[in-house]
C-alpha cells in the first residue's frame, strides 16, 4: 500500500522545500508563487468583469460585426482623402504650438522643482504638487474645460495639448536635473556666481540633448491625443472622425486613420533622425 502524505496542503505548497546536498549540508529552496499569483490574477478578473458587466458572450456573438466594420475601415475611400487634409493640418499645427508652449514653460518650472537646485523644501514641495496635479489630467480633460471657457476650435486644442505637454515634459526634466554633475556649479557658486548664472553655464549643457528629446518624444504623443481632442469641439481630426463614425463611414473613416498612421510614422522617423543628431 502506497504512504499516504499526511503534510498539510499548506505546508506542501508554501513551505520551503528542504534540499540535501552530496556534502551533507541542506539548503531551503522556496516553493513557487505561481499558483498563488494565478489565483490571485483569475480572482481579480472574475472580480472586475462582474462589476464591469464584461459579457464574453455578446463579444463573441458579436464579433461577426466587429469583422464587417474592420473590412470596411481597412478598405479606405481614397476620393475622402481631400477633405482629411484641412482637420490633419489643424492637427499638426495644435500640436506644434501645444508642445512648444508647454516645453518653454516647463524648462524655468523644472529648474525650481530640482532638489540639487533649490534647497528651499516648501517651495520644492508645493512646485512639485503643482506639477503632479496638473500631469494627472488627460489632453481631452483639459480640451473639455477649455473648449467651456473659450469656445471651439483648435485654440482650445492648443491650450490644452500646452497644459499636458508641461506636466510630463516638467517631470522628465527635474528628475534629468538631479542626475547631473553638480561640480561645475558648486564651483561657479564658491566664485560668487548666482543661481541663474550658475545653472545657465554649468547645468544646461548637460540636460539640453534630453530636453530636446523630451520635447520630441512629446510632440510625437501630441500628435496622436490631438487626433481625439476633436470629440470635445477642440478642431482637429477628433471631429472629423466623430462625425464619420457617426454616419457610419466606416470607409471614411478608414482613410483618416491612415492618414494618421502615415503622419505619426513620419514624425517618428524625422524625430529619430534628430535625435541622432543632438544625442
Amino acid at each position: 500500500m502506497a504512504k499516504t502524505d499526511k503534510t498539510p496542503l499548506f505546508d506542501r505548497v508554501f513551505k520551503p522545500e528542504i534540499i540535501t546536498l552530496e556534502n551533507g549540508h541542506t539548503v531551503e529552496r522556496p516553493k513557487s508563487r505561481v499558483p498563488l499569483i494565478l489565483a490571485l490574477l483569475l480572482i481579480a478578473i472574475i472580480i472586475a468583469s462582474k462589476s464591469t458587466g464584461f459579457d464574453f458572450g455578446l463579444l463573441i456573438s458579436r464579433f461577426g460585426q466587429l469583422g464587417v466594420i474592420l473590412g470596411k475601415i481597412f478598405n479606405p475611400n481614397w476620393e475622402f482623402f481631400p477633405k482629411v487634409i484641412p482637420p490633419l493640418l489643424g492637427t499638426i499645427k495644435m500640436s506644434i504650438v501645444g508642445t512648444v508652449v508647454g516645453c518653454v514653460l516647463a524648462l524655468p518650472i523644472s529648474i525650481f522643482a530640482s532638489s540639487n537646485i533649490n534647497k528651499n523644501k516648501p517651495s520644492l514641495l508645493v512646485i512639485r504638487f503643482i506639477i503632479s496635479v496638473v500631469r494627472s489630467l488627460p489632453a481631452i480633460v483639459y480640451a473639455y474645460f477649455f473648449v467651456l471657457v473659450f469656445g471651439l476650435g483648435t485654440f482650445a486644442g492648443s491650450l490644452a495639448i500646452a497644459f499636458f505637454t508641461f506636466g510630463i515634459v516638467a517631470k522628465m526634466l527635474y528628475e534629468n536635473i538631479e542626475t547631473i554633475d553638480m561640480g561645475p556649479y558648486e564651483a561657479m557658486q564658491s566664485f560668487g556666481a548666482t543661481t541663474l548664472e550658475s545653472f545657465w553655464t554649468a547645468c544646461l549643457p548637460q540636460i539640453l540633448p534630453q530636453f530636446f528629446d523630451n520635447c520630441l518624444y512629446c510632440f510625437e504623443l501630441n500628435v496622436r491625443n490631438s487626433s481625439i481632442l476633436g470629440y470635445v469641439g477642440a478642431g482637429g481630426l477628433g471631429l472629423l472622425i466623430n462625425e464619420r463614425v457617426g454616419l457610419r463611414q466606416y470607409n471614411d473613416v478608414g482613410m483618416i486613420l491612415l492618414t494618421i498612421f502615415v503622419v505619426v510614422m513620419t514624425i517618428d522617423l524625422v524625430n529619430d533622425w534628430i535625435r541622432s543628431k543632438i544625442v
